[in-house]
């Protein structure tokens, strides 16, 4: 038998993904930035369960595609989702993603670029 020091004893299992998810990585990374805009890429990668690489390649495509908008405060990046554009997919392309994003989150989602109300 291992002898397991206090701090091995405190660490949480790791996490187990499922096979598959309703939701695919870009829906999990745009989701996470409309609950945290100010969030960090590796903040986003623990969040979703992927890489900060592929996070980075993920954010590049929703942002080329006009899903994000991104920003530089100082240091940090920031981004602001856009929910008014339409799902790519045909069969549900009359919505909205933040329809989705609204069951999510508290918050509604303002287009890119612009700001957000204050409470």
């Amino acid at each position: 038998m291992v002898a397991m020091t206090p701090d091995q004893h405190d660490a949480a299992p790791p996490v187990q993904r499922p096979a598959w998810t309703f939701l695919t990585n870009h829906g999990h990374v745009l989701l996470a930035v409309a609950q945290a805009e100010d969030a960090r890429v590796s903040d986003i990668a623990a969040r979703v369960g992927i890489t900060v690489r592929t996070t980075l390649a993920i954010l590049k495509e929703l942002e080329e595609a006009g899903y994000l908008a991104r920003r530089r405060v100082g240091r940090r990046t920031h981004y602001t989702v856009d929910g008014h554009r339409p799902f790519r997919h045909p069969a549900i392309a009359a919505h909205e993603v933040g329809e989705l994003l609204s069951i999510f989150t508290a918050q509604p989602t303002a287009p890119a670029g612009e700001d957000r109300p204050g409470p």
